[in-house]
C-alpha cells in the first residue's frame, strides 16, 4: 500500500485527508476492476477523524477522479482519470450527447457513437462510466464493512463516537444507492456486490433490473432516518452533506422512472416523496441563471450539490469540464473559465424546444444559447466546433458579479435541486399519480416559468395546455445540459423511436429512428469477458 493525499473541501471540514489506498490492480493497465475486490483500505481506530476521512473519499469520487490535482492517480485503472473515470462528465456525456441537446464535435474514439447513437461494449467512455460507478459501490462497501457494531467495539470506539459514525454510514448507504441507480438507469442488469460479500472468493452475480430497483428502494427508505435533517440554503458545517431531503429526491426520480425499469407504475409514490422535498421549504433561486454560478451554494433551491473548491478540486472532468467544454472563445473571461475548449455544442432540436413557444425571446433560459457566436446552427459536418449553437448556462462567476479567488471552477453541480421536484410532481399527476392534484402542478410548472420569463405573467400557461408533451418540452427547456435528458426520452419513448428525430440521430443528417438496444447501455467487454455469471444485455455482444 501507499500513502495517497489528496485536497477536498469535504461537507465535514476535511480539507485534507490522507487514506492509505491499495492499489486497483497489480496491472494498472488491466481491466476490468472485480466488484468483489477491495479498492481502498484507511487506518481505522478509535478516533473520529479517520471515519469522517474514509467517508470524505467517497464525497469526493463524485467531483474529482484522482488522489492528485488534475486526476493524476486515477481511481480507476486502465482509462483516463480526466475525461473517462470522472463521475460529473462521464454521467454527461451519456446523458445528454445521444439526445436532442448536445454534440461533440471531438475526434477522441467513442465520442461520436454517442452523436449518432451507435456505441458497443467496447466504447472507452461506457466502460469508464460503469467502472467508476462501481468503484464508489466498492468504497461504500467497505467503509460499511469497516464500520460495523463488531468493528468498531473491537476497536474500542466509544459509544459517542459511535454514534457520530452511525451516521455517517447512512452517507455510505446513500451514496451506494445513488450510484447503483445509476447502473440501474443505464445498464439494467448488473453486478450485485454489498458489504456482505465475500471479498475476492466469486465473481459478483447478476441482478436483475427489478430486483435492483427494489434494493435500491429499500436502502433509500432505510437509511432516510438516519440522514442529516434537510436545510434550506448555506450551512458552512454540513452543506455538501446528504440529507433526508436528498433521499427523498432520488426516491422521487427512482418512482417516476419505476415504469419504465420494471414494467410496474409508481407515480403515486414519486408524489409522495416529490411533496416530502416540497414541505422541506426550499425555494426557487429569483434569478434562473443565479442556479449556475460560482456561489451557488447559497441557493435555496439546491437540495444536493456535487461540491467544488477552486484547487482543492482540481479536474479536467467535473465543473471544469461544463464550463470549459461549451463556451465561446469570446466568452471565456465572461464565465471566468480556465479555457474554451469549444467541443461541446447544443444541437438545433434544443434551440427549437424553445422557440416552438410564441414568446420564446423573454424566456431567459433560452438566451443561455447563442446562435449569432455559431458560423451555422445546423450541424453540417460533425467535427466542426463552429457548427452547432455555443451554450453558456455554468459559470464561475459570483451573482453579485465577483469572481471567486481563481478562474478554477467553484461552480457547484445541482444533482438535486427544487426545480426538477415540481416537474416530477407535475408529470406524476398527469400520469396518473394519486396524493396531487392538477391545479398545484399547473401552479408549480407556472412558477417556473415565470422565474424564466423574469415574472412575466405571459409565461403562464392554461390547464388545457399542461399536457406530457409539454412537460417533455418544460424539462429540455428548464433542465437542458443537466444531465437527465437521456432518461426522460427513454421515459418517453422517444429516444430510439422514429416519433422523433435531430440531426445526426442514428448517423444521418436528418435523423432516424435507431435500434431499442440503445434505450440502455452495454455491459463492458471487459466486465462481459471477466465474469460468467453475467448475461450481455438484448443485442449487444
Amino acid at each position: 500500500m501507499k500513502s495517497l493525499k489528496y485536497k477536498f473541501m469535504t461537507v465535514m471540514a476535511v480539507a485534507l485527508s490522507t487514506l492509505a489506498i491499495t492499489s486497483c490492480t497489480d496491472d494498472l493497465n488491466t481491466l476490468p476492476i472485480d466488484p468483489n475486490e477491495v479498492v481502498g483500505e484507511t487506518v481505522y481506530g478509535k478516533e473520529i477523524g479517520a471515519y469522517k476521512s474514509g467517508l470524505a473519499k467517497i464525497y469526493a469520487g463524485l467531483a474529482i477522479s484522482g488522489n492528485k490535482g488534475g486526476d493524476d492517480e486515477s481511481d480507476v485503472a486502465g482509462v483516463d482519470g480526466g475525461s473517462q473515470a470522472s463521475f460529473l462528465r462521464g454521467l454527461w456525456n451519456l446523458q445528454e450527447l445521444p439526445t436532442d441537446e448536445a454534440h461533440c464535435c471531438w475526434g477522441d474514439i467513442g465520442i461520436n457513437d454517442f452523436n449518432t447513437l451507435a456505441w458497443n461494449s467496447t466504447n472507452v467512455f461506457v466502460k469508464g462510466m460503469y467502472y467508476r460507478l462501481y468503484y464508489q459501490i466498492n468504497l461504500s462497501n467497505e467503509y460499511l464493512r469497516e464500520t460495523s457494531e463488531d468493528k468498531l467495539s473491537s476497536r474500542g470506539v466509544e459509544e459517542s463516537v459511535k454514534s457520530e459514525i452511525r451516521v455517517l454510514r447512512e452517507d455510505a448507504r446513500f451514496m451506494r444507492a445513488l450510484a447503483y441507480y445509476y447502473l440501474l438507469d443505464m445498464f439494467r442488469n448488473v453486478p450485485y456486490v454489498t458489504e456482505e460479500s465475500v471479498v475476492g472468493k466469486e465473481s459478483a452475480p447478476q441482478i436483475m433490473a427489478k430486483n435492483l430497483f427494489a434494493y435500491i428502494e429499500k436502502e433509500l427508505i432505510e437509511c432516510q432516518n438516519g440522514l442529516l435533517d434537510p436545510f434550506v440554503g448555506y450551512n458552512s458545517k454540513n452543506y455538501g452533506r446528504v440529507t433526508k431531503a436528498a433521499a427523498w429526491s432520488l426516491l422521487s426520480r427512482l418512482y417516476l422512472n419505476a415504469e419504465v425499469y420494471t414494467g410496474e407504475k409508481k407515480y403515486t409514490e414519486s408524489l409522495t416523496y416529490s411533496k416530502q422535498v416540497l414541505s422541506v421549504g426550499y425555494e426557487l433561486e429569483p434569478k434562473y441563471a443565479d442556479i449556475f454560478k460560482a456561489d451557488n451554494g447559497k441557493s435555496r433551491e439546491m437540495i444536493f450539490p456535487i461540491r467544488y473548491e477552486g484547487a482543492d478540486t482540481q479536474t479536467w472532468g467535473g465543473m471544469t469540464f461544463l464550463l470549459c467544454s461549451t463556451v465561446p472563445s469570446a466568452m471565456q473571461a465572461d464565465i471566468n473559465a480556465q479555457g474554451a475548449w469549444q467541443g461541446n455544442r447544443a444541437r438545433v432540436s434544443l434551440q427549437e424546444t424553445f422557440t416552438k413557444q410564441s414568446n420564446n425571446s423573454k424566456d431567459i433560459r433560452y438566451n443561455m444559447l447563442y446562435p449569432a457566436l455559431a458560423d451555422n446552427i445546423n450541424i453540417v459536418d460533425p467535427s466542426n466546433y463552429k457548427n452547432g449553437i455555443p451554450v453558456v448556462k455554468f459559470s464561475n462567476v459570483n451573482k453579485d458579479g465577483s469572481l471567486p479567488a481563481s478562474n478554477i471552477a467553484y461552480t457547484d453541480f445541482p444533482l438535486f435541486r427544487l426545480g426538477e421536484i415540481y416537474l416530477n410532481y407535475a408529470e406524476a399527476v398527469l400520469r396518473g399519480g394519486t396524493g396531487g392534484s392538477e391545479a398545484t402542478a399547473l401552479t408549480y410548472i407556472n412558477d417556473l416559468r415565470k422565474r424564466a420569463y423574469g415574472n412575466d405573467v405571459s409565461a403562464e400557461i392554461s390547464q388545457s395546455n399542461l399536457t406530457l408533451d409539454f412537460i417533455l418540452d418544460e424539462r429540455g427547456r428548464e433542465l437542458f445540459y443537466e444531465a437527465q435528458r437521456r432518461t426522460d426520452l427513454v421515459r418517453f419513448d422517444k429516444l430510439t423511436t422514429g416519433t422523433y428525430t435531430w440531426q445526426w440521430k442514428g448517423g444521418t443528417y436528418t435523423g432516424r429512428s435507431v435500434d431499442k438496444k440503445f434505450n440502455i447501455y452495454p455491459i463492458p467487454a471487459d466486465d462481459m469477458g471477466a465474469n460468467p455469471n453475467l448475461t450481455q444485455n438484448e443485442g449487444y455482444n
